[in-house]
């Protein structure tokens, strides 16, 4: 049968996927491939697109052949990606003029505090309802422009083009022909008005960024060409792209007004459905575009916590205290609740709501008899500690969840999930498809072609593994949070 299958590239932090869904959103074939981090220098983080561009081919390839599928047999394509990291490349060649700048990389810090210094913060927030820091593109735009010989005149010359991962993959997948994004990528870039939904010429003038670079903005459910490559065998049209997070919030049935999921992947990400309403943060959130669906714009209040899932491969890889992630839920239940060692993993500054960018990690309450168990406990712990951080920002702001959603590779752990509740003092429920972020994508893709009648008819694919409810006393939780809140004090290096 002609189009049976729907296909999702999920391009992520550390590793690629594709997955080959049914109609009725199940999982029938993936494959999944690590590639290298660069880290050139402290608080810089690198990745070679080739390298990016390598693990999907051969992900789409191996998942494909896993399906017994052909090109004929998949009706639409939904890309997702990870969201700031920035890529320019050749319109000719197609080959970038420098590694991709990951979204995690911090060189721009002092570029960022000069705009701040000349007062221009309130209008890049006002604009994009994002804060002027390292983690976005329009900075690493700008520093790829005036630190890589002759790009800045290239681009000037519209020799090059500026991507997030998905234009790139986009731009290869379709043989060149088509340079374009949708919007939840493009609210990440500071370059966006997320009111208008237009590439904005005061925030181009502010990060000299030629309007030519850019790619086309369109929704995330749309028509985005074939793709062409060999890796595919064949045309088949790309249906839908969104930015990782804002994939994991459709892919989560979060489709109504006060829903909140939050993702356990690289980093932690917290966002809640705000409807129609750009909510502005008095308490250093972000307001981003959560989806744009036939040219109506749903805007999303934003979390960001740069080390989740990354805390544990600091434990296996540089600590090399484990030699997998899943063991740490074993550890942590015969340790038990930490409460006097706290681990801040600021290895890359603080997200959110501190926005501390030359903060660093710490471990914080050794004594002689700490040992093993206990950092890798209280490390755990950081995780859901900064998820409370974001969801009592969000309180604050006015949305107050009943019950979290969750998602990503860490919430296989029981332990920490119910660590997280008695944190939270909220529910936290886990889907029965933990891998939201590609599962959104595939239904962007549904959607465009005909499958899915509507992105609110997801709900009715979303299935619940378990709830966690809280059972935490609260003399402990508080005890807790004051611990945490201490240690974060004498990390930070902004107030």
């Amino acid at each position: 049968m002609k189009g049976k299958f729907l296909l999702a590239i999920d391009q992520g932090t550390s590793s690629s996927r594709t997955v080959i869904y049914n109609h009725d959103a199940r999982a029938v074939a993936s494959d999944q491939q690590e590639f290298p981090q660069i880290y050139p220098q402290p608080g810089w983080v690198e990745h070679d697109p080739e390298a990016i561009w390598s693990s999907v081919t051969s992900v789409t390839r191996g998942a494909m052949e896993k399906a017994g599928a052909v090109a004929s047999d998949i009706l639409a394509i939904g890309i997702t990606n990870q969201r700031e990291t920035t890529l320019i490349w050749d319109r000719e060649t197609g080959e970038c003029v420098c590694n991709a700048i990951v979204w995690q990389d911090r060189r721009t810090a002092a570029y960022c505090q000069a705009l701040k210094n000349d007062g221009l913060e309130a209008t890049v927030t006002s604009k994009t309802g994002l804060r002027l820091d390292p983690y976005f593109s329009g900075t690493k735009i700008a520093w790829i422009l005036d630190n890589v010989d002759g790009v800045r005149a290239r681009a000037e010359a519209g020799k090059l083009a500026f991507g997030t991962v998905d234009s790139f993959l986009l731009w290869r997948l379709t043989g060149g022909r088509v340079h374009a994004t949708d919007a939840t990528n493009a609210s990440r870039t500071l370059l966006f008005n997320i009111h208008t939904q237009e590439w904005d010429d005061e925030l181009l003038a502010i990060f000299s960024v030629p309007r030519q670079m850019l790619p086309d903005v369109r929704d995330c459910a749309d028509d985005y060409g074939l793709a062409v490559d060999a890796s595919i065998g064949g045309e088949v049209p790309v249906c839908g792209i969104a930015g990782d997070q804002q994939a994991a919030l459709i892919g989560q049935a979060s489709v109504e007004p006060g829903m909140t999921k939050s993702t356990y992947g690289t980093g932690c990400f917290v966002i809640a459905n705000t409807g129609d309403h750009a909510l502005h943060s008095e308490n250093q959130l972000l307001t981003t575009v959560a989806m744009r669906i036939g040219g109506e714009v749903t805007y999303g209040l934003e979390g960001s916590v740069f080390v989740a899932g990354s805390a544990m491969q600091w434990l296996r890889d540089e600590l090399r205290i484990i030699d997998a992630a899943p063991e740490s839920e074993e550890i942590a239940r015969r340790t038990g609740v930490v409460e006097d060692i706290f681990v801040v993993p600021a290895f890359a500054g603080l997200g959110a709501p501190y926005w501390d960018p030359d903060a660093r990690g710490a471990i914080l309450g050794l004594t002689r008899g700490s040992g093993r168990d206990d950092i890798v406990t209280a490390t755990l712990q950081s995780v859901a500690f900064q998820t409370c951080d974001l969801i009592s920002a969000m309180s604050e702001d006015g949305i107050k969840p009943s019950v979290i959603r969750v998602d990503g590779g860490m919430v296989a752990n029981n332990w920490f999930l119910q660590f997280l509740a008695d944190v939270l003092d909220v529910p936290v429920e886990r889907p029965d498809n933990v891998e939201s972020t590609v599962l959104g994508a595939a239904c962007l893709a549904g959607a465009q072609a005909g499958v899915v009648s509507s992105v609110a008819d997801i709900e009715s694919l979303w299935r619940r593994d378990k709830l966690f409810e809280p059972a935490m006393q609260k003399a402990q939780r508080e005890r807790l949070l004051e611990g945490w809140n201490d240690a974060v004090r004498r990390i930070r290096t902004s107030t």
